[in-house]
């Protein structure tokens, strides 16, 4: 069993920067690779950015590339994601994941990822 565990959400304003932290804990930490996703009020969860865990591959959502940067700390078992110039709609709960294996389906899609953090706020004030 994986536990995954965020912080670094709080309250910022438009242009400033935020960096969340993911760190994964079980008895032998293993896994493909780490994404993030959010959450908007209304809105579905959708995929932020991806680190495969090895080879440190990374891919981001439009939205966010050249602001955010994911990067990981493979001792550690922590992902991070560095969000620069932020913008009111990054207002969202930020969730960290963990892709166990490799998978037919897209990294960007939720079902690729079988654990999950709780959850860290992220508002973005105007």
């Amino acid at each position: 069993q994986v536990q995954l565990v965020e912080s670094g959400g709080g309250l910022v304003q438009a242009g400033g920067s935020l960096r969340l932290t993911c760190a994964a804990s079980a008895r032998t930490f293993s896994t493909y690779a780490m994404g993030w996703f959010r959450q908007a009020p209304g809105k579905e969860r959708e995929f932020v950015a991806r680190i495969r865990w090895r080879a440190g591959t990374t891919g981001y959502a439009d939205s966010v590339k050249g602001r955010f940067t994911i990067s990981r700390d493979n001792a550690e078992n922590t992902v991070y994601l560095q969000m620069n110039s932020l913008k009111p709609e990054d207002t969202a709960v930020y969730y960290c994941a963990s892709q166990t294996y490799s998978s037919s389906l897209y990294y960007t899609n939720i079902a690729a990822y079988d654990y999950w953090g709780q959850g860290t706020q992220v508002t973005v004030s105007s």
